[in-house]
């Protein structure tokens, strides 16, 4: 017999895909589910059917073979809807970012081990293969993020109604890159007991912190496209934060070696292992995922750009040592 959070939260999940089949069967198409989309439901449905069936290792990587499966399905949707996906269409772009999402969930980690929010349980005793679920869950995360997020904004669930733009101030600018410092340094610099308690900051820090910089190097920002009066980006990051959040925690709950909440608020009325209240926590998060992975590119960019001008001044004096010989 379920109790009524667990029940609760299933409801949840069912809601959400029920929004998202109907969103897809309502939408025009480009094309038919491409067949790595049909590959990643077949992935999602044998991993739930070994996981009930009790075998060891898919309970122990059921939450990073279940995501496998939901990218490759979500991607070939994007497909069928646009003709074209970052699996489908860039593949090396997905990989990329499959890459860095490792690094970058590990900032987050590396918060945790001061504030110590949550742990893992159930993890194999051999490190090779401790690490090996750790490297593909990881890998996943960014890649989900961004691959809702591309559905959401196929099937136009946020079409644009002549939005207003917003324009801010450089000051008001400079200010939101203070305030994100002050959030993403505040929690590790107070005592661990006072810090525990504002993990919150630093999910919403880095999107103050880095989408102003992004604006100010002219890349692609939050910032940017609100002052051209889009607002679609936004909206869609949103929605995939909190549909990713949803089967998040769906899928690790039912896992043998999964996380746990362990932070001193709210550890009643949880919904799967995360406090109902937590699930609004995926939404700005996913605005994070989307302005980090811009400033990485952002920086990429000015590097290459660096080593360019370097190369043309080596050049520049190689030619003029030529001249003067």
């Amino acid at each position: 017999m379920l109790d009524f959070p667990t029940f609760a939260g299933i409801l949840l999940v069912v809601l959400t895909v029920v929004l998202l089949v109907i969103g897809y069967s309502r939408a025009t198409k480009r094309a038919r589910l491409a067949p790595w989309g049909w590959a990643g439901a077949a992935i999602i449905l044998l991993a739930e059917v070994f996981l009930l069936a009790g075998q060891r290792w898919v309970a122990v990587y059921f939450t990073p073979m279940a995501w496998t499966g939901y990218l490759l399905l979500i991607d070939g949707a994007v497909w069928s809807l646009r003709g074209e996906s970052r699996l489908g269409s860039a593949p090396r772009e997905f990989l990329a970012l499959a890459f860095w999402s490792v690094p970058l969930w590990l900032i987050f980690e590396a918060y945790n081990l001061r504030l110590a929010n949550w742990t893992y349980v159930g993890l194999p005793a051999n490190p090779l293969l401790e690490a090996l679920g750790y490297v593909w869950s990881f890998a996943t995360i960014w890649p989900a993020i961004f691959e809702t997020a591309d559905l959401v904004e196929a099937l136009s669930w946020f079409r644009p109604r002549g939005e207003r733009r917003l324009v801010l101030g450089r000051a008001t600018q400079v200010s939101l890159i203070a305030l994100g410092t002050l959030f993403v340094a505040l929690p590790v610099l107070v005592p661990v007991a006072i810090g525990q308690y504002l993990f919150g900051a630093v999910w919403v820090g880095f999107v103050l912190l880095l989408d102003p910089i992004n604006y100010f190097a002219r890349e692609r920002s939050l910032l940017g496209e609100l002052e051209q009066g889009r607002t679609s980006t936004l909206y869609s990051f949103l929605a995939s934060g909190f549909v990713c959040g949803v089967f998040w925690e769906f899928w690790n709950y039912w896992a043998a070696a999964k996380w746990v909440y362990v932070f001193p608020i709210m550890q009643s009325g949880k919904v799967f292992e995360m406090p109902l209240a937590g699930f609004l926590g995926f939404m700005p998060f996913a605005l994070e995922c989307f302005v980090m992975y811009e400033f990485l590119r952002a920086l990429r960019r000015l590097l290459h750009a660096a080593s360019g001008r370097t190369a043309w001044r080596a050049m520049g004096e190689e030619g003029k040592a030529s001249v003067t010989r």
